[in-house]
């Protein structure tokens, strides 16, 4: 078996990153393996991609993979065998858990070739993530290539100088997904509160958020730009905008990404 990356964990990112490897055939399912809880889902994603399952890390690690990503849960992180941290000598590691910070890592993988701590964000599932990530030590460029690889299967990377800049990462694209659903929540009601048949408000605020992120997306114009455009003088969105406002939107958004950073950072510490 020529085994050449293993994942410990097969949930919905590290499914999306399988998924992505092989589309992009960066591996084959051949040179892949999984192994999680007994809960299925390493099952279920062998099955689906045909990349090799095995009962448990020994057993995966026994077939020397280059590189070994952490896609289990943290508190599952801290059940792994002592045993791995031989089993790993000279591989490549790659943590998409949150909260675990590249020393302690080093610390349960201290012959590791390096170390890799990342941030994906839940739009990762469909290609479409923000993910940033760290080296713990400065790599070689082949190593940095494979993790770039393995990350951008999930959507756009941003290489990290600090790893401090992680918490801050957090705070906005891995909390973000959530701030841009609760808005939509809050844009749907807004749309039922006016008297809007609940179906119709469903869709008016599922839809306008897609269509006004794609317009961001493609347009050459800022978002400040763009929203000055829909905004005529004394008119409805001039109304709706000045409310915001009032009632300080942006110190409302700065102040929950900051408790959002200082979380990570607690949990970080823990």
């Amino acid at each position: 078996m020529n085994l050449e990356i293993a994942f410990v964990g097969a949930g919905k990112m590290v499914s999306a990153i399988v998924q992505g490897l092989l589309r992009t055939e960066t591996f084959s399912p051949t040179q892949i393996g999984c192994c999680s809880a007994d809960d299925g889902t390493s099952e279920k994603l062998s099955e689906a991609t045909g990349i090799h399952r095995f009962d448990d890390v020994d057993a995966m690690l026994a077939e020397n993979p280059q590189t070994l990503v952490l896609g289990c849960k943290p508190q599952q992180f801290t059940e792994l065998p002592l045993s791995i941290a031989e089993k790993t000598a000279n591989c490549l590691i790659l943590s998409i858990m949150a909260g675990i910070t590249a020393p302690r890592l080093h610390q349960s993988f201290p012959k590791a070739k390096n170390v890799v701590r990342s941030m994906p964000n839940t739009p990762g599932q469909i290609g479409e993530g923000a993910t940033g990530y760290f080296f713990l030590n400065t790599p070689e460029e082949s190593d940095s290539k494979i993790i770039s690889s393995i990350l951008a299967s999930l959507g756009k990377i941003y290489l990290m100088q600090d790893e401090s800049d992680l918490d801050r990462v957090t705070a906005i694209s891995g909390s973000g997904p959530a701030y841009v659903f609760e808005f939509t929540c809050a844009l749907e009601e807004a749309a039922r509160s006016i008297g809007l048949d609940s179906g119709i408000a469903r869709e008016l605020a599922l839809q306008t958020i897609i269509g006004s992120a794609k317009l961001m997306e493609t347009s050459e114009f800022s978002p400040e730009e763009l929203r000055n455009q829909v905004t005529s003088p004394n008119g409805t969105t001039q109304a709706a905008l000045e409310s915001f406002s009032s009632d300080q939107l942006r110190e409302i958004v700065k102040r929950a990404a900051t408790a959002a950073c200082n979380r990570s950072i607690e949990l970080s510490n823990a």
